[in-house]
């Protein structure tokens, strides 16, 4: 008989320690994304404008697609 060790490690085994490096991964790479929340630096004027403009490309999206004019 041979006295070799059995060095294989079992799927269940596998996943379980791939699984444990993936979420310890994702927490190292997600620590520096979070930064400070900033106040919104618009003024009322700003708040208030238009902000849909019909230009020539939107116009030729309702005449394409045939939406009333």
């Amino acid at each position: 008989m041979r006295d070799e060790k059995k060095t294989t490690v079992g799927r269940r085994d596998f996943l379980r320690k791939v699984g444990i490096g993936t979420v310890g991964a994702g927490a190292t790479l997600a620590t520096p994304l979070i930064t400070q929340a900033q106040a919104d630096s618009e003024t009322d004027q700003e708040k208030r404008k238009a902000r849909y403009k019909e230009t020539d490309h939107v116009k030729a999206y309702y005449r394409v697609n045939r939406y009333p004019g």
